[in-house]
């Protein structure tokens, strides 16, 4: 296999891995995914940007097959996807020295067992020449680990982001189309970075300032439209919720099923936009991707010996974790002779500031004084939404 040339003297070392279906034994990848290193060659030296997840080195040293000496190796981020083949590099390379900010130096000593005398420390802004093409280092702390950094390559306008503005997706696409990366970015930053939304906000103020003509990101493919890119990343970190409610719910023997199909009707007839997940068939990034932009988020559960049916405990803990920018939060479920799945859903979510509407919990099969209750949380849902934009 060939490096794949972005512009002159720049490369990507793109390793595909098509049928990985689980990220972190958690995260579904419906496309798969794929770890992307980048080589830079300058006139007197040459750097590997990251490496591979050890699983596919092979996959990475075929790339670099005709490469007979890598001065640095620029370590972005620890985290072993990007990292875990660094020590297989060092002993192919050997004078190689790796590049990285003292945290991330700290983490590869500690889960690679790198030696102390193989590393370079930089600094925010410091710069590095390889002869003619100049690296600057861009820290990029909480995307989303604490040591994450980015390396802008100045003669080309070049943003390599590392986790940032990335897209679990393989692809034997180099450039990425902006209608086919949509979903699978907004799924990315939905599932890792959502919860450091504040983090990503200011770092997007800091990059305001670099002229971008690509960014190259550690997954998926490389993006020649930077604008678009960090346009939506703004509209999902920035901007505030969409007048939509997210309807999370399972259903055993109907009755909440009846509780939120009425719900949903009334909404739409109302004007807001739903979108129901059955969670009986769960996918994370699903729920992280109907997250993003809500301003509300109705969970709908039975009642399973006194508590609230798992897969929605689940739910609930999972939205917890990821700390949307959700306005307003009920409950909607029904119990057989009796429970405390309110409570317990009201104990998984504290993360979750956002306004408690009244909750409708029933006994049994709705009744038609039931349903009323539920025509009157989507009025006051609806009333809640008057303001806020559509979603598009």
């Amino acid at each position: 296999m060939k490096p794949e040339k972005i512009t002159e003297g720049v490369y990507t070392l793109r390793v595909n891995h098509f049928n990985r279906r689980l990220f972190d034994s958690l995260i579904p990848l419906p496309q798969g995914t794929s770890y992307n290193a980048y080589l830079v060659k300058g006139s007197e030296k040459t750097a590997l940007l990251d490496s591979a997840d050890p699983e596919k080195a092979e996959v990475l040293f075929d790339f670099l097959k005709e490469e007979k000496k890598i001065d640095y190796v620029i370590s972005h981020h620890a985290e072993q996807d990007h990292s875990g083949s660094i020590p297989l590099v060092l002993e192919r390379y050997p004078e190689a020295k790796v590049v990285t900010n003292a945290k991330c130096k700290e983490f590869l000593m500690t889960h690679l067992h790198l030696p102390a005398e193989k590393f370079i420390e930089v600094k925010d802004g410091e710069t590095l020449s390889l002869g003619g093409k100049t690296l600057e280092f861009v820290f990029l702390p909480w995307v989303h680990w604490p040591e994450t950094m980015g390396t802008y390559l100045r003669e080309d306008k070049c943003l390599f982001s590392c986790d940032f503005f990335g897209s679990h997706m393989a692809t034997s696409e180099l450039f990425s189309d902006e209608r086919g990366v949509y979903e699978p970015m907004k799924r990315y930053y939905a599932e890792i970075m959502m919860p450091f939304r504040t983090n990503i906000k200011a770092h997007l103020e800091k990059l305001a300032k670099y002229e971008l003509a690509f960014i190259a990101p550690s997954h998926g493919p490389v993006h020649k439209n930077p604008k678009f890119i960090m346009d939506i990343y703004s509209d999902w970190a920035v901007c505030g919720p969409r007048n939509k409610v997210l309807v999370a719910y399972i259903s055993m023997h109907g009755s909440t099923y009846m509780l939120v199909n009425r719900l949903v009707s009334r909404l739409q007839e109302a004007g807001v936009s739903v979108e129901k997940l059955n969670l009986d068939q769960f996918d994370e990034g699903r729920v992280a991707m109907a997250l993003v932009d809500s301003a509300t988020l109705v969970i709908g559960t039975p009642t399973v010996l006194t508590g609230p049916h798992p897969k929605v405990a689940y739910a609930a803990y999972l939205a917890n974790l990821l700390r949307p920018k959700l306005k307003f939060v009920s409950v909607v479920g029904s119990f057989g002779w009796g429970g405390r799945a309110l409570e317990t859903i009201a104990g998984l979510i504290p993360n979750i500031k956002a306004e408690v509407l009244k909750p409708v919990i029933i006994k049994g099969m709705p009744t038609a004084a039931d349903l009323v209750q539920i025509d009157e949380l989507a009025a006051l849902i609806a009333e809640k939404h008057k303001g806020l934009p559509a979603c598009g």
